[in-house]
């Protein structure tokens, strides 16, 4: 899957993600759902677990930048 294809695509986190920590996401893709390493977007703070994010930038092949796709 190309970057186009990833970017916008909601997930749910899986392991803390934020600043200086490399999160998971699990994000529902090719009619499954994948593990993606995750970082937060620029000027996103801390991610707890739970927490529904918002695909931003793909690095391939596993890593993807997100952050929330709700505001609480």
């Amino acid at each position: 899957m190309g970057e186009d294809g990833m970017i916008g695509l909601e997930g749910r986190v899986t392991g803390t993600v934020g600043p200086g920590l490399v999160g998971e996401v699990i994000v529902r893709i090719r009619g499954g759902a994948e593990a993606f390493l995750a970082h937060p977007a620029h000027g996103t703070g801390r991610l707890a677990v739970g927490t529904v994010v918002t695909v931003v930038e793909y690095l391939p092949p596993r890593t993807v930048y997100v952050m929330a796709a709700y505001d609480n």
